[in-house]
């Protein structure tokens, strides 16, 4: 995926948080005038029922979060990989640490000694015959652990420099509750429903529109910046070797 594509991905899911967050609003003002009624009908919104409404928003922002997250690496290796026109040469020194991390699987400390064998070996003949790079993992680690540190992280491993303008990054660090920013809180309220050590309405207790609003936003907004970076770096074939950029990289 290039940067267009992945910025029309993110637009279709943040529009429908957009969304979530409008039909909010609406319930908190009808909420001002009494119980608010779905539609004509007799059935009531109870404060109970308001407030795990308010709390599916963290699930729904995290999930956002991951996904893009999970896009945004995916892309790049995709386009390290797209035709077997690149090998393990070409790649850029964080891109190639990526490779060997995945082929001679070296994260997984508890695979048995013949299995970390046969794949150092793979890897040893992929590059003495130099075979073009195929597909390969990025290892991400555990789910429920993304925020603005480790998608920091993460687009460092790849070699990809986040430029998170100082606005977008001073909503990002920005104290919204117990001392966390809004990806920090996003992270801490979905797995605290995730993990069941906090109920849906506890979750939301305290919260209002407005706050939920702004969480969504700078969310966004600091989302939005990272999909350009990596966009950008997918665009310019940044994921290569500078020092031995082949001449058929821009064909």
């Amino acid at each position: 995926m290039n940067s267009a594509d992945l910025l029309s991905f993110f637009d279709d899911r943040f529009a429908e948080i957009e969304d979530y967050v409008s039909f909010l609003e609406d319930v908190e003002k009808a909420a001002q005038l009494g119980a608010p009624k779905i539609g004509s009908f007799a059935a009531r919104i109870s404060p109970a029922q308001q407030k795990i409404l308010y709390s599916s928003l963290y699930l729904q922002l995290y999930n956002l979060v991951e996904a893009a997250v999970s896009l945004c690496v995916d892309s790049v290796v995709e386009s390290a990989v797209r035709d077997g026109r690149w090998r393990v040469d070409d790649l850029n020194e964080s891109m190639r640490r990526e490779w060997v991390r995945s082929m001679a699987r070296t994260h997984q400390s508890d695979m048995a000694p013949d299995n970390r064998l046969n794949s150092a070996l793979k890897m040893c003949e992929h590059l003495i015959n130099q075979l073009p790079v195929a597909s390969f993992q990025v290892e991400r680690g555990g789910g429920g652990n993304w925020d603005d540190e480790s998608i920091y992280e993460i687009t460092k491993r790849l070699g990809c420099k986040l430029s998170i303008s100082p606005a977008t990054n001073a909503l990002a660090k920005r104290s919204i509750r117990d001392n966390l920013g809004p990806l920090k809180l996003v992270k801490d309220r979905r797995n605290g429903l995730a993990h069941g050590s906090v109920s849906f309405a506890d979750c939301a207790d305290g919260v209002t529109v407005s706050e939920l609003k702004m969480v969504a936003e700078a969310v966004g907004k600091y989302l939005r910046e990272v999909i350009t970076c990596i966009g950008t770096y997918v665009d310019l074939k940044e994921f290569l070797n500078p020092a031995g950029m082949p001449a058929s990289v821009n064909q």
